[in-house]
């Protein structure tokens, strides 16, 4: 059973949350001491922390002291704090120094069992997070524990040491360049440049001397010698994306380098040796390219002397949670943002929506999310799907449903728009602040006020 402290000084208080949250393994603390004490000895996931604390119970800085004494010690434990119905800003003051939620009291069974229960969840996807880091020795990038991205993984770190010419193959925007990188991370030219080219990005009269750099005087403009990308990733990898779209005159060249592991830049007769290893990727099919004699065939059984498959985010349905909490953390500390999670309809969200752009489409919705959110969690209108076709959401025909999920959009929408402004929020929804307070209360909205 999953280990959960709760913090309260009343024992009837205890004894109705251990009631309610029969299903974890609950541990007591009525003071700040014994509730680090606690946190030490047995290093709960989830702490529920009532801020009125002894000696002075009415006082809340007993417990934001507390708050602030645990997150220190276990900075990935989720703290959710308890207050009097009447402390509201205590509790937005709690969760502006790291609390993962907040709750009123008096207790409700049913609400406290979702709020600890979102928590674990959460509690559990940033461990396994950590741990596939962990396992991996070092970070290379290649976040997931799908059977598809173990698989992945253990190619790389066996291919990692060799020098085998490796053929990265997936949809766009499954993360071929990151697979690469981790291939030279993992291998012992981990400390000499990685160089990526892109072969469909550059027109076809430029990409011979940006692979093989020219001679000072080799054409009009050519100034100066310059190295080309392949001398520039001597003794490291160089990372040859969309190679498909090569101009089949070029192969020749690129195979006679892969063979020999010489160059001549353009304009000039001297050959020049290179020590690097080539990893290749496209999501075109090279096979039907080599029957159509688009792609040579003597350069494709060169280029594929071990294929790795990377599986689209579609196929990777236990992964999705996992790198959108990865790039949410990730975003929040770039832009200093105090988001903390994603709320309910924006995992059911993103658990439904399909990836047609992959791992780059989950990045970047991601990304704006933190953006555009005001409140400490990210919501799905946050993430754009309100405004999908495609979002896929349960119709139900149950009338107070559909008002709670049509007053919920409303008031998002028209917080967003108003840029976390109470005043205008409820301005925009024609109603009063207070109304406007009891509605967020009521749905449980995540939003941060002014």
């Amino acid at each position: 059973m999953e280990k959960l402290l709760i913090v309260d000084d009343d024992l009837g208080v205890q004894k109705q949350l251990k009631w309610s949250l029969a299903d974890y393994d609950t541990v007591f603390a009525d003071t700040r001491e014994s509730a680090i004490a606690a946190v030490r000895r047995h290093e709960p996931k989830v702490v529920t922390l009532d801020l009125g604390l002894p000696p002075d119970a009415a006082n809340a800085s007993e417990g934001l002291l507390a708050l602030k004494e645990i997150l220190a010690i276990a900075p990935h434990t989720k703290v959710i704090v308890i207050t009097g119905n009447d402390d509201r800003s205590n509790a937005l003051k709690a969760i502006e120094m790291g609390a993962y939620d907040f709750y009123q009291k008096p207790v409700d069974s049913d609400v406290i069992n979702v709020i600890v229960s979102r928590a674990f969840s959460l509690a559990t996807i940033e461990n396994d997070n950590r741990s596939l880091k962990a396992v991996m020795g070092s970070d290379t990038g290649i976040i997931g524990s799908s059977e598809g991205i173990d698989r992945l993984r253990l190619m790389v770190q066996r291919i990692a040491p060799t020098e085998i010419t490796a053929m990265l193959l997936g949809e766009s925007g499954t993360g071929k360049e990151v697979t690469a990188k981790a291939i030279h991370q993992v291998s012992n030219r981990s400390k000499k440049p990685f160089i990526a080219i892109n072969c469909a990005s550059i027109p076809e009269n430029l990409l011979e001397s940006e692979l093989f750099g020219f001679e000072k005087g080799a054409f009009t403009g050519a100034h100066r010698t310059t190295l080309g990308k392949i001398e520039c990733a001597q003794g490291g990898t160089l990372f040859l994306d969309e190679i498909g779209d090569m101009p089949y005159n070029l192969q020749a060249k690129l195979l006679r380098f892969l063979q020999e592991k010489v160059i001549e830049r353009l304009g000039g007769r001297k050959e020049i040796p290179v020590d690097v290893r080539v990893i290749c990727a496209t999501n075109q099919n090279l096979e039907d390219m080599v029957a159509n004699k688009e792609f040579r065939e003597d350069l494709f059984y060169r280029i594929t002397e071990i294929t790795l498959n990377i599986p689209p985010l579609r196929e990777r349905e236990e992964d999705v949670l996992i790198l959108a909490n990865f790039f949410l953390k990730q975003y929040a500390t770039e832009y200093k943002r105090n988001i903390k999670s994603f709320a309910n309809d924006a995992m059911q969200a993103i658990k439904n929506h399909r990836w047609p752009g992959n791992i780059r489409e989950l990045q970047n919705k991601v990304k704006s999310s933190v953006i555009m959110s005001t409140g400490s969690q990210v919501t799905a209108f946050d993430l754009g799907f309100f405004e999908q076709e495609d979002a896929q959401y349960e119709l139900s025909l149950n009338l107070r449903t559909v008002r709670e999920q049509a007053e919920t959009v409303a008031i998002q929408k028209a917080h967003a728009l108003a840029e976390g402004n109470m005043s205008k929020t409820a301005e925009l929804l024609g109603i009063t602040r207070p109304t406007l307070y009891s509605l967020i209360e009521k749905y449980e909205i995540a939003v941060n006020t002014p």
